[in-house]
C-alpha cells in the first residue's frame, strides 16, 4: 500500500463534496452540508481563495482530504495554519494517513513562518484525539468556541 499526498485541484471537487458529506454522517450532521462542487471550486480555486487543500491518496485512489486557511495571531504578530477538516475514508484509518496529513500540515506552517497550526475536535470523537495527542497536540480547554450563524448571524447583523 502507498500513500501519497498532493495539493487538491479543480477537479477534485466533487471527491471533496464527497469526503465532506461522509465526514458530516461521522460527525452526526448528515444534513447539514450545504456546499456544492461550484461552490467548492470558486471557494478553493477561484480568485481571492483564502483557502487550500490536499488530497491524500492510497494506492493512487482518493482515502482522504485536508483543508485549511491561515489565520492570525496578534500576540505573535504572526499567521498561523488552522485545519478547518481532515478526513481519512474508514478502510484507511489506521494507516498513518491522517498522521501523514497532519505532518503534511505542520510542515507548511513551519515552512511558512506560522506560529501556530491549530483546529478543532468534537469531545466524542475520541479516535480522532488519539491521534492528535500522539503528535503531541495539547487541547486547548480554558477556550469556549462561539459561532453565529444563519438566522442569528443576519439578524445581529441586521440590528
Amino acid at each position: 500500500m502507498t500513500i501519497s499526498i498532493r495539493d487538491a485541484r479543480p477537479e477534485d471537487a466533487q471527491t471533496i463534496l464527497r469526503f465532506i458529506t461522509e465526514l458530516a454522517i461521522y460527525e452526526k450532521e448528515p444534513d447539514a452540508v450545504e456546499a456544492t462542487v461550484e461552490m467548492l471550486q470558486a471557494s478553493l480555486f477561484g480568485p481571492g481563495s483564502i483557502t487550500r487543500a490536499v488530497i491524500c491518496e492510497k494506492d493512487g485512489k482518493p482515502a482522504g482530504f485536508a483543508m485549511w486557511f491561515y489565520n492570525y495571531s496578534t500576540w505573535q504578530a504572526r499567521k498561523g495554519l488552522y485545519l478547518e477538516d481532515l478526513y481519512v475514508t474508514p478502510d484507511c484509518r489506521g494507516s498513518g494517513a491522517g498522521k501523514m496529513l497532519l505532518k503534511h500540515l505542520a510542515k507548511i506552517a513551519v515552512e511558512e513562518g506560522c506560529g501556530r497550526f491549530e483546529w478543532s475536535v468534537l469531545d466524542w470523537n475520541e479516535p480522532a484525539i488519539r491521534v492528535y495527542e500522539a503528535v503531541g497536540a495539547e487541547p486547548m480547554s480554558e477556550w469556549t468556541r462561539y459561532r453565529l450563524s444563519g438566522a442569528a448571524l443576519e439578524s445581529f447583523a441586521a440590528d
